[in-house]
């Protein structure tokens, strides 16, 4: 393989001249306090830092960072940290999916903007990943993915809590009267004992699994705890790889192809991961100019089994139980027959060779192939007169028996009027109820909000009912469950035929067909269509207003329109 000379390093532009320019930018390095020789005739990694006191899943990148440095330094580069938006899951509203292409945009600009020969790219918590591999794959520059890792698994009154999961399962018994709010408030202490990302199998841990399956981590590097001390070796040990894939320029582009893209698709399926990975998944791959789709992840959920045995699909497990099973790739070992093995990856070698040999510790953990949890991957996509573009549902975390149903529908306008009427006693709901929430989507929510995981009703609570059919354009968390049928397309917001469901219309699910329709015959669906009026904008200035006149829909990635594909960007003047 034919390495980089110094002077083809982009940085060389900066720093490696005499001209007026290069005098200003070396001398105030000097300023800094760096050596001529620290800087100049290296490769500048740029490290992108998603720390923040606002997010912690986070909270141990501040120190990551500087371990990545000292990997840098030790393979001859020269590091510099660059701050970029945290996208806080936990605390960011109305939703941190409003952001996501933000700092894809970010990213972009600050690796483009700056000296940097190649990108260490620092997050975990679930939009960080997509946003900053969207920004690096259109930066065009070498970069390494070094994931935040899941936090220690949580314990309340010896049972084992995972984040998310518990939560909706015990604010539900709460609802119902059978916990109490003491029981309640003392749990908080207990669901979140670490750093780290959620320790289900949630849309961090699916992310940062796709993320390492499409080829941008060290091998296993996406399952390790956020606190175990194989965390910070594996930031060095990336700082250090960074280094040499600038001198060999192994850029996005040598490694994105369809089947890299297909193992990403193929490893979230089997994981029974979020259905959030379907468009951030999507977005990650049009950037890089591969045209995956709702058909391409059917076809591939529909191939593989089921075999990560983990929360919030089944049983106790927790992503702490993975790493001591074997973790990825023990568990992209296990389903290797399924893979591209010829995809190149960040360390130069083939998936193929990252994985072979990981063994399985946990059999119970990571199922055999021939005793899978099921035996498709954990997510479907349905299509029908109620969504003409496609709907998802994660059918290893749904009621096996609702997955054919029939029900009438109770129809929320928007998040507001289910506040409001849900716990109505009056409301005329039933466990064969369909319930149903407009106006969540790319555009209604705006930022498509997780709020796809309705709550029941309190009377069907108290009646013992856990799950029912409920439907809509949001997104729900990945530590999620229930049969939600999630990302309608086109959303009701931009007249989509969910727009035009009314309370009693009956609805049809029936995932085994791939279906989902509303059962009203066209001449009154075209009497509502005539009478519907578009929703007045709610937002005219910032960055929501340039999101809602360039987002997609939730088939199409979500990804603004202006930001999609593989059209060249010059690289910037220095005068």
């Amino acid at each position: 393989m034919s390495r980089k000379r110094p002077e083809e390093l982009r940085s060389h532009r900066w720093f490696g001249v005499d001209d007026l320019r290069a005098f200003g930018h070396r001398s105030r390095m000097l300023q800094a306090g760096f050596a001529e020789a620290d800087f100049r005739g290296k490769p500048v990694i740029g490290i992108i830092n998603t720390w923040s006191e606002l997010s912690p899943c986070h909270f141990h990148f501040r120190t990551r960072a500087e371990e990545v440095k000292r990997g840098v330094w030790q393979a001859g580069g020269f590091p510099v940290e660059l701050p970029a938006h945290p996208v806080t899951e936990q605390y960011q509203k109305p939703t941190s999916m409003l952001y996501r292409n933000l700092l894809a945009m970010e990213t972009e600009e600050l690796a483009r903007s700056h000296p940097c020969d190649g990108l260490v790219l620092l997050g975990g918590c679930d939009k960080t990943p997509p946003g900053l591999m969207m920004g690096a794959i259109s930066s065009g520059l070498p970069s390494i993915f070094v994931p935040a890792g899941p936090m220690l698994r949580g314990n309340w009154r010896g049972k084992t809590l995972g984040s998310g999961s518990d939560v909706w399962k015990y604010h539900a018994e709460l609802r119902a009267g059978n916990i109490t709010p003491a029981q309640w408030k003392d749990m908080e202490g207990g669901i979140a004992r670490s750093f780290g990302t959620c320790m289900t199998a949630g849309t961090a841990a699916t992310m940062m699994l796709a993320v390492e399956a499409l080829g941008f981590t060290l091998p296993g590097a996406s399952s390790i705890p956020a606190a175990d001390s194989a965390h910070p070796r594996m930031a060095t040990d990336a700082g250090r790889r960074i280094v040499e894939m600038v001198w060999e320029d192994l850029t996005p582009q040598a490694l994105i192809t369809e089947g890299s893209v297909d193992n990403a698709v193929t490893a979230a399926m089997a994981f029974g991961g979020s259905t959030n990975a379907i468009p951030h998944l999507i977005a990650m791959a049009r950037r890089a100019g591969v045209m995956l789709d709702l058909e391409r992840f059917d076809a591939l959920s529909q191939r593989v089994p089921l075999v990560a045995n983990l929360r919030p699909n089944a049983g106790e497990n927790l992503m702490e139980d993975f790493f001591y099973a074997g973790g990825t790739r023990a568990f992209l070992n296990r389903i290797r027959d399924f893979l591209d093995l010829s995809a190149r990856t960040v360390t130069g070698h083939t998936m193929g060779e990252n994985i072979e040999g990981a063994e399985v510790f946990d059999d119970t953990v990571i199922l055999p192939l021939d005793r899978p949890l099921q035996s498709e991957g954990g997510l479907a996509v349905l299509k029908g007169s109620l969504a003409p573009q496609g709907a998802v549902i994660k059918t290893s975390a749904a009621e096996p028996r609702l997955l054919q149903h029939t029900g009438p529908a109770i129809v929320f306008e928007d998040y507001a009027d289910l506040k409001k009427r849900l716990d109505d006693p009056d409301l005329p709901v039933t466990p064969d109820s369909v319930l149903v929430l407009k106006q969540a989507g790319p555009q209604g929510g705006p930022g498509m909000p997780e709020w796809g995981m309705l709550p029941l009703p309190k009377k069907m609570l108290q009646q013992g009912v856990r799950d029912m059919v409920r439907l809509s354009d949001a997104r729900m968390s990945g530590t999620s469950y229930g049969t939600c049928v999630l990302h309608v397309a086109p959303e009701s917001h931009v007249g989509g035929p969910l727009a035009f469901v009314r309370d009693g219309d009956l609805i049809r699910l029936d995932v085994a067909g791939r279906r989902l329709d509303l059962l009203v015959d066209d001449a009154e669906m075209e009497r509502r269509r005539a009478a519907w009026t578009p929703p007045p904008r709610r937002y005219a200035r910032g960055w929501t207003s340039l999101y809602l006149d360039n987002v997609t829909q939730a088939d199409e990635g979500c990804d603004l329109r202006f930001l999609e594909g593989t059209l060249p960007t010059p690289e910037p003047d220095i005068y």
